[in-house]
């Protein structure tokens, strides 16, 4: 089975770096009824950054709004769905270097059952073209 690539908007927000800031903003989005894709959290400096990216980008946003969360966004990622395999995220990089576009941030994990994920990050200016080289979809 090839490689699903899909283009995605996604949103973030910063919080402070302390316990229970991210699983707040996760209870809400669920009371909500808001399905995510993909979530990720990390540190930035004395905050932390929470990044979502929604099935329900309209659903998303009313959410955000009831439960006053100031976002950023919409901007572009990809979302990568395939079968696990040895080297499956070299050959995505690759392609990209080979198009001598920058990836600015990737996430990749395996997702069992011989599956894997992955979101993938490149400048604005270069996302059209990160498109057609991987075969996105919208």
């Amino acid at each position: 089975m090839p490689d699903t690539v899909k283009q995605v908007q996604y949103f973030y927000t910063e919080v402070p770096d302390k316990p229970g800031e991210g699983a707040k903003l996760l209870s809400a989005l669920k009371d909500a009824g808001v399905n995510l894709l993909a979530y990720s959290g990390f540190p930035k400096g004395r905050r932390a950054e929470l990044d979502f990216i929604p099935t329900d980008v309209a659903a998303f946003r009313m959410a955000a709004r009831k439960a006053q969360l100031a976002l950023v966004g919409p901007k572009t990622g990809f979302l990568i769905q395939g079968e696990d395999r040895r080297g499956a995220v070299a050959e995505l990089i690759a392609k990209l270097a080979e198009a001598k576009i920058n990836v600015t941030a990737c996430d990749a994990v395996a997702a069992g059952e011989g599956r894997y994920g992955a979101l993938l990050w490149v400048r604005p200016q270069d996302v059209q073209k990160a498109a057609r080289v991987l075969g996105a979809v919208k």
